[in-house]
């Protein structure tokens, strides 16, 4: 058995927003993401994002800024309006990101629900509301992957 095979598969952004049978897409680079964000995520793709971090639909809400009334109401609809949409997608590459820095989903779930002194003393997730915040959070997880906090 090799190394790779004691961790479990990292989540791409694609498969934590429900994947290609649920977004209807094959984004492979950060352009194919436009059209996906401005037609708007199938609300599907929330339930996909809960089961896969673990992460409650409460929790998301209020990191990403989106009341959970809006979030049951577009459940009921089927689609996520372009902002919120953008909103997850933001936070999905953040989870494959910090994946990719930690090489195991599980400690890059912990780190982004983890109060950070780099970040002010918040979670990594509570900054992913805003475009700064998630650029804070992709910053800090730069630096860890060349050892500046190791």
């Amino acid at each position: 058995m090799t190394t790779a095979n004691l961790h479990p598969p990292m989540i791409s952004a694609i498969a934590l927003l429900g994947g290609e049978g649920v977004l209807h897409a094959a984004p492979r680079v950060a352009m194919d993401w436009i059209s996906v964000v401005r037609r708007g995520l199938p609300s599907a793709s929330v339930d996909a994002v809960v089961r896969l971090t673990r992460i409650t639909q409460a929790q998301l809400a209020q990191a990403l800024a989106i009341p959970e009334r809006t979030l049951a109401r577009r459940k009921r609809e089927g689609v996520l309006s372009p902002e919120e949409s953008a909103k997850f997608v933001r936070l999905a590459r953040v989870v494959e990101r910090a994946e990719t820095v930690f090489e195991d989903t599980d400690s890059a779930l912990n780190w982004l629900q983890s109060t950070n002194a780099s970040l002010g003393g918040v979670t990594p997730l509570s900054l992913l509301d805003t475009d700064i915040g998630a650029d804070s959070v992709l910053d800090t997880l730069g630096r860890i992957e060349h050892g500046v906090f190791a």
